[in-house]
């Protein structure tokens, strides 16, 4: 295709927010009928450039062409007219209203000063063929899967006519197959003329579902480049320099067992799980998606109850269903939701890192604040959180700084046992490199790490052994020498765990 196609053009956008310059003259173009893949690391100026196309930013400088004309995008309503629709991570849809409602919220169709409800659904039904998803126009929206609730987000866009479709991070919670019928739909909509970016840290995806790849580091394009472009290359771009290990395991030697899980139970979700984790070892658990890993570390954590069996951190027997105990014996759980578990959103930078602290900080019935922030701010410091200061609502930071701030505040806590719940979900490839190296970093010293991963490829990068739950139990224990990817799987789906 010609520039002269280009539905859509940037050119040296620049937007700043107090002690940041999140995009640093940006150029980024797209054609009618193509996907374009915007990839960079997390706090590279991904988020910021589609706010701003998509009218929830305003630009300091640069200019935005739609089919060849400079226009201004100042709301969601100005991008909706020129036909750019934006799907977050964040669904925006309505839980206790129909699937119809959701998609034509705000815009019903009328007849005689009424809602047409006919109609709606009518037309409602006509646009989630267009998806291909099998969704009765009036089921509940809330009681959809998140799969089936992306689809009807795509629909809803469609529905408003849109001929550029932005996708952030649309694949981040869907399975194998949810990710293959995805693909397809965008496909599609490719072939329809519909424009689409992308945005994934998934590399493997960019060249099933890319036509271009455009690359942000630091607010700035640093690339533009097809998408059959090899990872090595795309990575180089996005963190400015190579990777040359992608899991940068430093293992150490095993100490004494700091956690003792025995014949573990909870009626229904999990039966008979025992194993330990030594000081200076990293044990993965991994298993297929409802495998019981989660219940089983919120259950060692006391975060959950569970109906028998035993808890032991450092040969001391732990109270179940006690989250401070946990915490006073030496335990840390970073969770899975690292936003609605492990965060206070609302809260800043400072205040988050010392949410496990806090209580420890009392003196004469006054928090130490001072000694607080400055622990913060060597934490902070030591992880490298990119962020304007201390200050910073944590809610505004990138996914990958967010972890390292959930990481952050257990450091600080000196936990002697970290158990980490999908520790680098929605996190970028550099940033992944940095937390592996908390993780070497916590081991050399002693520390010992749980970690669960749907990533199999982590798990076998980074675990010293891993645990493979099925159906509740523990299905095997593999060495670090043994595990394979056909190994793991090979216990995940057997039909009945073994007893450990």
């Amino acid at each position: 295709m010609t520039a002269e196609k280009e539905i859509l053009r940037v050119r040296g956008l620049r937007k700043a927010f107090p002690g940041v310059v999140a995009l640093d003259g940006v150029d980024f173009d797209l054609r009618p009928g193509e996907v374009h893949v915007l990839l960079g690391e997390n706090g590279a100026g991904k988020s910021t450039l589609i706010k701003t196309l998509s009218g929830a930013h305003r630009p300091d400088a640069g200019t935005i062409e739609v089919d060849g004309e400079i226009t201004g995008i100042r709301s969601a309503q100005d991008a909706a007219r020129l036909g750019i629709a934006t799907i977050y991570q964040e669904f925006n849809l309505v839980p206790e209203l129909t699937v119809a409602e959701n998609l034509f919220l705000g815009r019903p169709p009328r007849r005689f000063g009424l809602v047409d409800r006919g109609a709606m659904r009518e037309a409602a039904r006509g646009l989630l063929e267009r998806v291909g998803v099998d969704v009765d126009p009036g089921a509940r929206m809330g009681d959809l899967g998140i799969a089936r609730a992306q689809m009807v987000e795509i629909a809803k866009a469609l529905g408003l006519d849109a001929r550029v479709l932005i996708m952030d991070e649309p694949t981040a919670v869907l399975t194998t197959g949810e990710v293959d019928r995805l693909f397809e739909i965008v496909t599609a909509l490719r072939d329809q003329g519909v424009a689409v970016v992308f945005i994934t840290h998934h590399l493997e995806e960019i060249p099933r579902v890319g036509d271009r790849v455009t690359v942000l580091r630091d607010g700035r394009s640093v690339g533009r480049v097809p998408a059959d472009t090899p990872e090595p290359e795309l990575v180089r771009l996005m963190v400015g320099r190579s990777i040359e290990q992608q899991y940068p395991r430093e293992r150490s030697d095993a100490g004494e067992p700091l956690l003792r899980v025995r014949g573990l139970r909870r009626s229904g979700v999990f039966e008979d799980v025992s194993f330990e984790v030594r000081a200076g070892e990293v044990v993965g658990l991994a298993g297929l998606v409802g495998a019981g890993r989660t219940e089983v570390a919120r259950a060692v954590f006391g975060a959950d109850p569970y109906d028998g069996g035993r808890v032991e951190v450092d040969g001391a027997p732990l109270r179940g269903g006690d989250v401070h105990a946990a915490m006073e014996a030496g335990l840390g759980l970073v969770p899975e939701d690292r936003k609605g578990q492990g965060l206070v959103l609302d809260a800043d930078v400072a205040e988050n890192l010392g949410l496990v602290t806090l209580g420890r900080a009392v003196r004469g019935g006054f928090v130490d604040r001072a000694g607080q922030r400055r622990r913060a701010a060597e934490m902070a410091g030591d992880l490298r959180v990119r962020m304007s200061g201390l200050h910073q609502p944590v809610r505004t930071l990138s996914g990958g700084n967010q972890q390292k701030v959930v990481i952050g505040k257990w450091l600080m806590a000196d936990a002697r046992v970290l158990i980490l719940d999908e520790p680098t979900r929605g996190v970028d490839v550099g940033a992944k490199v940095e937390i592996y190296r908390l993780i070497n970093s916590l081991t050399a010293a002693g520390h010992a790490v749980l970690m669960i991963s749907s990533d199999l490829p982590e798990v076998l990068g980074m675990s010293d052994r891993v645990l493979v739950m099925a159906r509740g139990r523990l299905a095997g224990e593999l060495p670090a020498g043994e595990a394979t990817q056909d190994a793991v799987m090979a216990l995940a789906v057997s039909d009945t765990g073994k007893e450990s």
